[in-house]
């Protein structure tokens, strides 16, 4: 929050405020062995999630925020952190999606290293047989994907996994 002039602060100074409401409260969920549920997204559930498990006895609350909910008949601290009290087995693989493989090859192209525009391209092009999986797949910078420039409305084979329509757009 920016103060105006006529405050007691000096103008531009920035002031943080806390939100009370309790959608500002999301609850870390950990697993039966005390690690996050996952970390990219990190495992975040809202308020209201954490506090239907907590009655349902399916968590421990670990921490708690100062924020209190009330109900006619019941009062609670929202829980900050949680722990599964049943051990659920990770995933042994990633999910394959546009931002894992971003993440795998750090935000930076594979040829040059350049952060910026990223797309990415297949080692082995799909129209040769080449599938879509993590080893024919790496982070490209535009200009590196075969110098490829797209007309305008023009749908490439990659995109094909990602768009949820049948029909090809009309130049």
């Amino acid at each position: 929050m920016i103060r105006n002039a006529d405050d007691d602060e000096p103008k531009g100074q920035i002031t943080m405020t806390v939100s009370n409401h309790p959608d500002a409260c999301p609850a870390l969920v950990l697993n039966a062995d005390y690690r996050p549920l996952s970390y990219y997204p990190l495992s975040l559930w809202s308020w209201q999630d954490a506090i239907k498990a907590v009655c349902l006895d399916r968590v421990n609350i670990i921490a708690h925020y100062d924020k209190v909910v009330h109900s006619p008949s019941f009062e609670m601290r929202l829980p900050s952190v949680l722990c599964l009290k049943t051990y659920v087995k990770p995933s042994r693989y990633p999910a394959f999606t546009r931002f894992n493989v971003f993440l795998r090859d750090r935000f930076s192209c594979q040829y040059c290293g350049d952060r910026s525009e990223l797309t990415f391209d297949h080692l082995i092009p799909r129209s040769k047989g080449g599938l879509t999986e993590w080893e024919n797949v790496v982070a490209v910078h535009d200009l590196h994907n075969n110098g490829r420039m797209f007309p305008p409305n023009y749908l490439h084979d990659s995109w094909l996994d990602y768009l949820y329509w049948d029909t090809v757009l009309e130049p």
